[in-house]
């Protein structure tokens, strides 16, 4: 069992190089009016469909672009793009059976966060010239903070069917994963005015900037695992024997005395 007393089990304090939070910052986002992107085939339902729900969305991708702000010395700016796929079900007359097609959404935001000054390079073993992996950015890095995005899947809120205004409305680059999930390119050159889905979303993030550093931290131990690696397969009956027996589920607990809160 491992000694509950870890201020008695002190070793010997260590140098390690970890990566610490100097900045974090949180936030939430609507996201409204999204205009969605479909592959020419999901496009062709799209402009003759009626109606549209929303049902579900995931973020597929983030870009994440970290440059330090010339105006205020130890400051970044995180700019951020995010990459949604929206499973949404069309309607093309009323009362008829949903169509379900997926679209392409993006937003992007800036968020300026502390990361320490930094000047110097840094250089490692596991870096090559002679390793094809490798380019340039990655053998000669300079030490500026890393930008860490925590997020969940979009809140679903709603969508409409709507007209664009600019056949480029909002377009910027989109990465060579999102159109391999889709399976297809995306038509991003329709004409001024087709149809075309708006949805809006709810977005919780989490945005970090991290620094790698030398800490002095105290050992205690090593971490020796206690728990014995189990190969065997179970059967389904087995794994069932193996479920502790609900007995709350059958007798629910009960409060002390009546509960009433009057004066006696």
């Amino acid at each position: 069992m491992p000694d509950n007393n870890l201020g008695s089990a002190f070793k010997e304090a260590v140098c390690i190089d970890a990566g610490r939070v100097y900045d974090s910052c949180c936030d939430r986002d609507c996201l409204e009016d999204l205009r969605c992107y479909f592959t020419a085939e999901t496009q062709a339902l799209v402009n003759n469909a009626i109606s549209v729900k929303l049902t579900s969305s995931k973020v597929l991708n983030v870009l994440i672009d970290v440059e330090p702000v010339s105006f205020n010395k130890g400051f970044y700016s995180c700019d951020l793009t995010f990459f949604f796929l929206n499973e949404l079900e069309l309607y093309s007359t009323p009362n008829s059976c949903p169509t379900p097609i997926t679209g392409i959404s993006f937003f992007s935001k800036k968020v300026i966060l502390y990361g320490s000054d930094g000047n110097v390079q840094v250089f490692s073993s596991n870096q090559s010239l002679n390793n094809p992996t490798c380019n340039k950015s990655a053998i000669c890095n300079s030490n500026s903070p890393k930008c860490v995005l925590q997020c969940v899947d979009p809140v679903v809120l709603t969508a409409k069917i709507g007209k664009t205004n600019d056949c480029y409305q909002n377009i910027c680059y989109i990465p060579q994963s999102v159109t391999d999930y889709i399976g297809a390119p995306l038509a991003v050159d329709v004409p001024s005015g087709s149809a075309t889905v708006y949805v809006t979303l709810g977005l919780f993030t989490i945005v970090q900037l991290i620094r790698d550093v030398q800490m002095l931290v105290p050992v205690y131990d090593f971490c020796i695992p206690e728990k014995q690696c189990d190969d065997t397969t179970d059967q389904p009956c087995d794994v069932f024997r193996k479920i502790k027996f609900p007995t709350d589920d059958f007798f629910p607990k009960s409060t002390d005395g009546c509960g009433c809160s009057g004066n006696s």
